[in-house]
């Protein structure tokens, strides 16, 4: 499994990578691997506000719906609408292929997700 340096990651298989007070949300290798390739993908509009734990987004293949946990409060500012047309994007790419740009109500919520280190740790790498 890849698992990049430089992102935050979460226990429910969700990276993040910040920008500003922005941060570019999506789901890890590992997740996209478990889920298997991706046919469909259910996100929210531009301007929806979220706290942790709310269901960001639903992905679905053939053999299962997986929903995509948030794990910082924020409202979209965009989501990524290359991944709508082509959701396979995610399986070939999970870390370019990113579901939704949030503008961060409280970037000190970034402190409580994992480093790719430790994110590795809890994959048993």
């Amino acid at each position: 499994m890849i698992v990049l340096e430089g992102l935050y990651y979460s226990k429910n298989h969700v990276w993040l990578k910040l920008e500003g007070n922005n941060v570019y949300i999506g789901i890890t290798d590992y997740a996209q691997d478990s889920i298997g390739d991706i046919e469909y993908i259910e996100l929210p509009e531009v301007g929806t506000e979220f706290t942790v734990g709310d269901v960001l987004g639903v992905l679905e293949s053939a053999k299962t719906a997986s929903e995509v946990y948030i794990p910082v409060d924020g409202k979209v500012v965009e989501i990524n609408n290359k991944i709508i047309d082509d959701p396979s994007l995610i399986s070939s790419d999970p870390y370019d292929s990113w579901l939704v740009l949030v503008e961060l109500k409280n970037k000190l919520q970034l402190e409580n997700l994992m480093t790719a280190e430790e994110y590795k740790k809890l994959l048993g790498k």
